[in-house]
């Protein structure tokens, strides 16, 4: 079933990775994050592929981790499925290209942050909802997103947890464009070709060059911040966001110090 929820193909040097699990708007299971950890752990030995587009579903990129999925196998360990992806996207020497359409919440964001290129929809609304489920920010974004907007346009972000718009997230310098929706995939598709045809070698050590002055940071990042999601996913705050949400009700966090 993991296998069918993420697709893959190889065309023009391209490697395209499509979420496909559209009946969960491409919610992530540990399974999916498994097969995404062993995609992406082979790109760099691969002569075949020069660069990676990472899609969703025609109308959702991504609604962010199954919880349900992550309560019912809960994940523990510097080896679990999810830091295995994490840190096998991060790692990826070769371009990374995301075309994004519709939702694109929690990881759905955060995992833009380890790419190279992004392309959004008119119609696309992202969302850090951390806190509103009782857990906090994941995937470097606590060192990532003050280093790229600044500690209070991240603090808006992740503390209010709001959605926000494509205009906004280009404003905030998170995405590269924001095209029709119907434009965004071939878009992405013609830059990710481009950067495919460009010299491998210059394009490997010009990312690596980019990266190096963060990637200790991040790896630390992920690893630490994971610690808290993983406690607070387990913990009272969370179980009741989740309550509330298969309730169809607002939380009530009033009891809580």
């Amino acid at each position: 079933m993991s296998t069918d929820h993420i697709l893959t193909s190889v065309d023009d040097r391209v490697l395209t990775i499509r979420l496909n699990r559209p009946e969960k708007k491409n919610a992530l299971t540990q399974a999916m994050y498994t097969r995404l950890a062993e995609i992406l752990g082979t790109v760099d030995a691969d002569k075949d592929v020069r660069a990676v587009l990472i899609a969703g579903t025609d109308d959702c990129f991504c609604s962010g981790n199954d919880l349900q999925d992550f309560l019912n196998l809960p994940a523990a360990g510097p080896d679990a499925p999810v830091l295995r992806f994490m840190r096998a996207l991060a790692a990826v020497g070769k371009p990374v290209v995301a075309a994004i359409n519709g939702p694109a919440v929690g990881v759905g964001t955060t995992l833009l942050f380890h790419c190279d290129l992004a392309y959004a929809g008119e119609n696309t609304r992202f969302h850090l909802p951390f806190v509103n489920i009782g857990i906090c920010p994941e995937y470097a974004s606590s060192l990532l997103l003050p280093r790229m907007i600044g500690h209070v346009q991240a603090a808006e972000l992740v503390m209010l947890a709001e959605p926000f718009t494509a205009a906004r997230a280009l404003d905030a310098r998170l995405i590269n464009a924001v095209l029709p929706d119907a434009e965004v995939f071939a878009h992405a598709r013609a830059k990710a070709v481009k950067l495919a045809q460009q010299a491998p070698g210059a394009l490997r050590t010009t990312k690596m060059l980019l990266k190096r002055w963060t990637d200790p940071k991040v790896d630390e990042a992920i690893g630490f911040e994971a610690e808290h999601f993983m406690a607070m996913l387990q913990g009272a705050e969370a179980r009741e966001a989740l309550t509330a949400f298969t309730h169809k009700r607002k939380p009530d966090f009033s009891s809580f110090s």
